[in-house]
């Protein structure tokens, strides 16, 4: 059934809220995923202060919108004040925080709510006020798809003069957007000097506000569509594009990929392969499932269960010949990794799969006392070697507690 209006209806969630309540009060705000941190990690320093209140702040569900809108206005009205003395770069950053809390308050609504389209239009103007400012080019990309327009922000590296360089595509997971996937400062593909595109195609964030909504079709065609937009971008390189998701925009990079040839390489992580999708819609937290079924534009739980089988990538991943990186956490709890495996041996291209000992979905990588590859420096070296044409073997590779590698053909 089709949302027409109103919250999604999911028999766990309404019946086991009170449970979900007790977790968050026993647990904190990060019961279903380090979500502070990684907001934290985008905004920088400055915001931790705002993320230990918040997280002292959220007590029940119910308390994660209030939360985030209370310091959104804070950090809004203090970018303001700053724009307003001329200080600009105090304005940037504030500007940076106040959009991303904005989108914050956006993720426990799922619905069409005029809540969410405020917030959403916040998060918008605080994030075009940010790029007024910003230490790089940034622009809105509208791209577009279907007779409507997907969203997304262009960047191009802080030191870039002019010619054409390479891109990547990156595609957020359920719960990123694209305001906060780039980060504040330090961006691991800007810093390479690769432009990057942050899309959230179909059902993710601000599209279902915009009447689209996840389907395999729907992703299938979102993959020409980003392309033809780069195309048209003088700064862009054509042949060195590639796409890189996290989460479940690891399974949509994959779709968008398979049906997209001009894409050079795809780089996944923390990722959601596993056919069907049961384990992080019967088992994870309720949040999940009533989340995909808001982008899916369903509000009838069977409904949507019957619409889940389809969101697999069985039937694509056989079509990808361009080269394939996908890392992932042994202990994967949303994913496990027995599917991870079987996807990356249907791939007929190049391939390398990088398993990490102990990790959860997160994939935060090996102890930071050892020297092994963290995700973030080995996903963006391994793109940007990709796109500079460079060959790899294809290989498991399986680091260990110690940083060590086991590399053993794939």
């Amino acid at each position: 059934m089709s949302v027409t209006g109103g919250a999604p209806q999911m028999r766990r969630w309404n019946e086991q809220r009170w449970l979900l309540d007790n977790i968050i009060q026993a647990v904190g705000a990060d019961w279903d995923a380090p979500r502070l941190p990684h907001l934290n990690a985008a905004l920088g320093p400055e915001s931790t202060a705002d993320i230990n209140g918040i997280r002292q702040c959220i007590k029940k569900f119910a308390d994660i919108e209030g939360a985030f809108v209370a310091v959104a206005r804070r950090r809004e009205a203090r970018a303001k004040a700053s724009e307003e003395a001329g200080e600009f770069v105090t304005a940037r950053e504030n500007y940076y925080m106040a959009s991303n809390y904005w989108g914050s308050a956006q993720w426990p609504i799922d619905e069409s709510s005029e809540q969410n389209h405020f917030y959403n239009g916040r998060k918008r103007e605080c994030f075009e006020k940010y790029a007024k400012f910003a230490d790089h080019h940034i622009e809105a990309a509208w791209i577009p798809f279907q007779g409507k327009k997907l969203p997304g922000w262009f960047h191009l590296p802080a030191n870039y003069t002019g010619g054409r360089i390479p891109a990547v595509v990156f595609i957020p997971g359920m719960d990123g957007y694209k305001e906060r996937s780039v980060p504040l400062y330090g961006d691991p593909w800007l810093n390479r000097g690769i432009a990057v595109l942050v899309v959230e195609g179909p059902g993710q964030y601000e599209t279902p506000l915009l009447g689209i909504h996840v389907s395999m079709p729907a992703w299938s065609a979102a993959g020409p569509a980003i392309m033809e937009w780069l195309l048209q971008r003088s700064e862009i390189d054509p042949q060195r594009i590639g796409i890189t998701g996290r989460s479940f925009g690891s399974l949509f990079s994959t779709i968008a990929i398979a049906n997209e040839p001009r894409f050079r390489a795809c780089a996944v992580t923390a990722v959601c392969l596993e056919p069907g999708c049961h384990t992080i819609f019967e088992e994870a937290s309720p949040t999940f499932k009533k989340r995909f079924m808001w982008m899916s534009g369903y509000t009838d739980e069977d409904a949507f269960n019957e619409f889940a089988k389809s969101l697999t990538w069985e039937g694509y991943a056989e079509k990808i010949k361009q080269p394939f990186l996908t890392l992932t956490g042994e202990s994967d709890e949303l994913s496990p990794l027995v599917y991870t495996e079987q996807f990356a041996k249907t791939l007929p291209g190049p391939k390398r799969l990088v398993i990490y000992q102990d990790s959860r979905h997160t994939v935060s990588g090996v102890p930071s006392v050892n020297l092994g590859p963290t995700p973030n420096v080995l996903i963006s070296e391994w793109m940007a070697a990709r796109l500079g044409g460079k060959p790899f073997p294809n290989e498991r590779w399986f680091v260990n507690a110690s940083g060590q590698v086991d590399k053993t053909p794939l």
